[in-house]
């Protein structure tokens, strides 16, 4: 990039303008993956001609980073994609910071935060500087002194010459064919005044992003070493804190964690008599305190990570008991856990899926899995590697949701549930995304199925209908997803059949008279 500046300022400007051509106007769609696709590779691009070559550390996370991209337009669910594009963009990121010394699985949060930081400052300051030692490179050296031809009022002059030969040759074609005529009157409508303030609007978040891209690409060739970590031969913060200190907390931690998992094991776990002997019903139990539950596995995972950093342990009996003491927090935490998953099944169980409820499901497995990594951690004295761990059971999180298909799986499990004879929440079906179409209408058409749970699905394949454009059309090529077209090619064959449902004003009424609503007002 320093051998040939202009090389970096157009490839960014290129890239800002392709951004403006995907995403403006435009619903996301396969825009998302498409523009992740040419920003990976102009940037290897950019950096292979200058040189500097991705280290295999590095390379390892565009294996995630296609992945997300990819479920962006593959999925409807809207969580889904949140975490999709948000684990993109990370990733991204981290790719950029750790892309020359690939040493990402020993950052510990400090690295993180610092590397992050400089990043930003490479976004707002890097073009800057590079702009400022291109120019004093081109005036040290032997061709900038003895000066170059001026190319800029030779283009200006020969497009103030081409423009009114092209406009009369336009005017000529436009004369002996219509067609021809209508797109150079839809062209010419491009430059109407009114449009000036977008084309201004457009004009300078096109500049910002080439400036921000520039940074981003600099900062990849110039610091992405990542040679020196932070801590990894002194603590960036000193253990402070006596031992004495610490193992009181923690003691009384286990201490109040334990006595908990002893009543857990008396009624929750010893079965629906002892906790209706209490007062309760299993649900109101169940419901009650899961949301309490996993915030204390949370802050109590929290309290022994800062515990371990601040607690100074200068003897083989004070290092071994803390870990003894962290590792009974961490089991007992998983107790804990443990009994949290057991409550939310016995809500799924009494009250159905939701997308909250599967959500939660899938995080209590991963929590649970970086619980066991922190104490593999602990065990093996490499906490240092916590963040490593943190962020593969993030990944893990991620990927089990694109791969689950969130709303797919609630359909599938609530008409299962209502075959089984439970109530079928068709109002909630229909507020599900297009993902759960294909599994609806599999039911729907099973002809095996009882007429009620039939006829429930039917009415909320209705609602979506109504809500829906079928079959699937995207406005433009830059929108298209693959979910709103796959439950296009399921919904299809049944059309004929769903015209026997009528939809007025929110409300679904099927062919034997039963009305249905097109929402549900459940509470999680």
């Amino acid at each position: 990039m320093s051998s040939n500046p202009n090389r970096l300022w157009v490839a960014v400007i290129l890239l800002a303008w392709v951004f403006d051509l995907l995403f403006w106007e435009h619903a996301p769609g396969i825009s998302f993956a498409i523009y992740v696709l040419l920003t990976l590779a102009a940037g290897f691009l950019l950096t292979r001609v200058e040189g500097v070559r991705a280290a295999h550390g590095a390379l390892v996370l565009l294996l995630p980073v296609a992945f997300f991209a990819l479920i962006t337009f593959n999925r409807a669910e809207p969580f889904t994609l949140f975490v999709a594009y948000a684990l993109t963009l990370f990733l991204m990121a981290l790719l950029v910071v750790t892309f020359a010394g690939g040493r990402w699985p020993f950052y510990s949060l400090a690295d993180y935060a610092a590397n992050f930081a400089r990043l930003i400052g490479s976004m707002a300051a890097e073009g800057v500087i590079f702009r400022g030692e291109s120019k004093k490179a081109l005036a040290q050296s032997d061709e900038g002194a003895a000066g170059k031809p001026n190319q800029v009022w030779p283009a200006v002059r020969g497009v103030l010459i081409a423009i009114p030969v092209v406009i009369i040759f336009a005017s000529l074609l436009s004369s002996a064919d219509l067609i021809f005529a209508a797109r150079v009157d839809r062209f010419v409508e491009l430059f109407r005044l009114e449009k000036l303030p977008e084309y201004i609007f457009r004009l300078i978040y096109i500049l910002i992003i080439a400036y921000v891209l520039a940074g981003v690409y600099l900062h990849a060739a110039r610091k992405s070493k990542d040679n020196a970590l932070i801590g990894l031969e002194k603590p960036l913060v000193p253990p402070f804190l006596g031992f004495t200190e610490a193992g009181i907390v923690l003691g009384s931690v286990v201490a109040l964690f334990a006595a908990f998992v002893v009543i857990q094991v008396q009624y929750f776990f010893g079965g629906e008599a002892n906790i209706t002997a209490a007062g309760y019903t299993y649900a109101e139990y169940a419901r009650r305190g899961f949301g309490e539950l996993v915030v204390v596995a949370f802050f109590s995972l929290l309290l022994f990570l800062g515990l371990s950093a601040i607690t100074r342990r200068e003897t083989a009996r004070q290092r071994n008991l803390f870990a003894a003491l962290g590792v009974a927090l961490t089991l007992l935490v998983g107790v804990i856990l443990l009994s949290a998953y057991n409550r939310l099944v016995l809500y799924e169980a009494a009250y159905g899926f939701s997308r909250l409820r599967t959500y939660t499901h899938v995080f209590l497995i991963w929590l649970g899995a970086l619980l066991v990594a922190v104490v593999l951690l602990e065990l093996f004295k490499r906490q240092r590697l916590f963040p490593f761990a943190a962020l593969m059971a993030a990944l893990g999180f991620g990927i089990s949701l694109g791969l689950l298909n969130v709303d797919a799986f609630i359909a599938e499990r609530n008409i299962q549930r209502g075959l089984a004879g439970y109530d079928l929440d068709a109002g909630y079906l229909a507020t599900l995304s297009t993902d759960a179409v294909p599994v609806m209408t599999g039911y729907y058409q099973d002809t095996a199925a009882d007429e009620a749970t039939r006829e429930s699905v039917g009415a909320a394949l209705a609602c979506i209908n109504s809500f829906e454009d079928f079959p699937y059309r995207p406005e433009d090529w830059q929108s298209i997803n693959l979910s709103p077209w796959r439950a296009s090619q399921a919904i299809t064959p049944v059309l004929d059949d769903l015209e026997q449902y009528e939809v007025v004003d929110s409300e679904v009424t099927a062919p034997d008279g039963s009305s249905y609503p097109c929402y549900s007002n459940y509470v999680d």
